[in-house]
């Protein structure tokens, strides 16, 4: 019986192996490749995904960097310099927020609405569809929930502990935006 077993944990750390390689294969080529998209708009992925988290309804009156960090899943340290960058660009402005004057509400620039809605969002858009050539809609679905699962069991591993299900679909704006 313990052959048994000693097969079973080996096969899954080999698929757990395989499984890891590969997500950090395609967040590398998602990098590469999805800034190849917006690279001509002054964009990277990175950009991309800031500007899609403020492009969310609930982000409508602007988010605190606090707030942006704990979205996006990055430190306060390494969103700052970008922050600064596309504050330098136009895309973004930091402003005082009104319930805590010690924090920074992080808003998208007119010009910065327009550099999303009317040039990166169609981009990004033909950018998926040539990324999930040959994905059915039930392909996206289940790659989306065994995704939002592994985020779940990282998040934990972090020590947040908080579940990503309860975010809407809708909510995964541009990369995850």
């Amino acid at each position: 019986m313990r052959y048994h077993n000693d097969s079973v944990e080996k096969t899954r750390a080999e698929l757990a192996n395989r499984l890891f390689f590969r997500l950090y294969q395609c967040a590398n080529m998602l990098h590469k490749t999805g800034t190849r998209a917006v690279e001509d708009l002054g964009l990277t992925t990175q950009q991309w995904a800031v500007l899609g988290a403020l492009s969310r309804p609930e982000a409508a009156g602007g988010m605190s960097v606090g707030d942006l960090a704990r979205y996006l899943l990055v430190s306060r340290q390494n969103l700052s310099g970008l922050l600064s960058r596309m504050e330098r660009d136009g895309h973004l402005s930091s402003d005082p927020d009104g319930r805590d004057r010690r924090s920074r509400l992080i808003t998208m620039t007119p010009s910065g609405k327009q550099v999303w809605n009317e040039q990166a969002t169609p981009r990004i858009n033909d950018y998926y569809e040539q990324a999930l050539a040959d994905f059915s809609i039930s392909d996206m679905t289940h790659s989306l929930h065994y995704m939002l699962k592994l985020l779940d069991n990282m998040k934990r591993l972090d020590g947040e502990g908080r579940s990503v299900e309860v975010e809407s679909v809708e909510s995964d704006a541009a990369l995850e935006a």
